[in-house]
């Protein structure tokens, strides 16, 4: 078994760490990981769109985790589901996969796009600054007091659109959703919580789409080590900031968030500049 470089060990844990931070706080984990391999030096081939397999199971593994009680409840819910009067739990489920059209849509007709053409650090520091103005601007725009239950399906699948737009590096999954979830009213944290239910079925989706791709290919020797760390890592730092992150959002408001991706694509923007 040929042994991996201490640096490629330590970068699949940094870059654990970032994916399970990032994947749910509203600053974009495809941002942020496109950023530090440019800025970093990750070796791109090495750490590239295969080892994101990895993290994405460990984060799927995360809000899970955290949200087993509500998915197993879906599931039981599901003899239910095709009556005249579905219950609660039914009814979240099919909000879900009103939700989750729009992706499947999207993904199907961009293609290659956003995979290819759209993965580079402009792009992602570009829509960093831009998704910061809009959220700074929803959090002063109407009143938050509505709970996840009395959305309809059309504002679901509307959320699934702005999910679908986070394939987009830099928009964030859970800021482009959050964002669209206050705009309609919701509270910060029932928007967030719907948020990240809304994700299971696209981070399975992602995680399942590239790992076909990487069994085809196959790993290098030793190379699974890597996804190991990077698995792992993004698993339990994406289940604590999930916890942070919904009893931070009972009294804060999304601000600090839009400020540090500011902050990030101005820092960026410096070092493209003069490196």
């Amino acid at each position: 078994m040929s042994a991996v470089p201490a640096g490629d060990l330590l970068a699949a844990a940094l870059l654990g760490v970032v994916q399970g931070l990032t994947e749910f706080l509203p600053v974009s984990s495809s941002g942020h990981l496109i950023l530090s391999r440019a800025v970093f030096g990750f070796e791109a081939e090495r750490l590239g769109l295969a080892f994101d397999v990895a993290c994405h199971v460990g984060t799927l593994v995360a809000v899970v985790a955290y949200f087993w009680r509500d998915l197993v409840a879906m599931i039981r819910a599901l003899p239910t589901a095709f009556s005249r009067r579905p219950s609660g739990d039914a009814r979240r489920m099919w909000l879900i996969v009103a939700g989750t059209l729009p992706v499947v849509i999207f993904a199907l007709a961009a293609g290659d796009l956003v995979e290819v053409r759209l993965r580079t650090p402009v792009v992602a520091a570009t829509m960093l600054a831009l998704v910061a103005v809009v959220l700074l601007v929803v959090e002063r725009a109407g009143r938050k007091v509505r709970f996840e239950s009395s959305l309809g399906f059309g504002e679901a699948a509307l959320l699934g659109c702005a999910q679908a737009a986070a394939l987009v590096p830099g928009v964030s999954r859970s800021g482009a959703t959050i964002a669209t979830g206050m705009a309609m009213g919701l509270k910060r944290d029932e928007a967030a919580r719907f948020s990240f239910l809304l994700g299971v079925p696209a981070i399975l989706a992602a995680a399942g789409k590239e790992g076909l791709e990487v069994a085809g290919a196959g790993l290098a020797p030793g190379e699974w080590q890597l996804f190991v760390i990077g698995g792992v890592t993004s698993a339990v730092v994406g289940y604590a900031a999930v916890a942070v992150f919904l009893r931070f959002l009972t009294r804060h408001s999304l601000a600090a968030f839009a400020w540090y991706r500011l902050a990030v694509a101005g820092l960026f923007a410096a070092w493209w500049f003069v490196r």
